[in-house]
């Protein structure tokens, strides 16, 4: 029988894929990494339902990925801001994206990460590909890419 969880598998993939392989997650995610934080904004980026956007924001924070900041009081409004704990899955995120560039991105990466400093591209072993430093999520913006397809 197809088990429609990971639970019982000792294994840390099938650990994190419980946490973070849903198929919306990664995708906000990935926005939270290029600075989204308001739920608004997240919704329409990703044209999900905002039942799916909630129950998936609301499993980020109770992991510890994300956390929730008041914005506005009156009515209440919230951010969603990383965390150690999330900006740590970076790495994860860089693989994926260097993967789909290699393998599926026939016009050319849609989206480049650059150094913020420098401008050059992130390369696959988290290096800026101009000046050599090591980069983290910190040192790193999303800039269009030649396979940009225009919305």
């Amino acid at each position: 029988m197809l088990h429609r969880d990971y639970s019982g598998q000792n294994c840390s993939i099938a650990g994190t894929l419980e946490l973070i392989g849903e198929r919306w997650t990664l995708l906000i995610l990935r926005d939270a990494f290029h600075r989204v934080r308001r739920f608004e904004d997240f919704q329409r980026r990703l044209g999900i339902a905002r039942n799916v956007l909630s129950n998936r924001l609301q499993t980020l924070v109770d992991a510890g990925i994300l956390e929730r900041r008041l914005y506005q009081e009156h009515p209440a409004r919230y951010e969603y801001r990383l965390t150690e704990k999330g900006i740590d899955l970076w790495p994860v995120l860089m693989a994926l994206v260097h993967w789909g560039d290699k393998y599926l991105a026939e016009g050319g990466p849609p989206v480049l990460i650059e150094h913020r400093d420098c401008g050059g591209v992130v390369d696959d072993h988290l290096m800026c590909e101009r000046c050599g430093k090591p980069l983290t999520a910190r040192d790193a913006v999303p800039r269009e890419g030649p396979g940009r397809v225009a919305a």
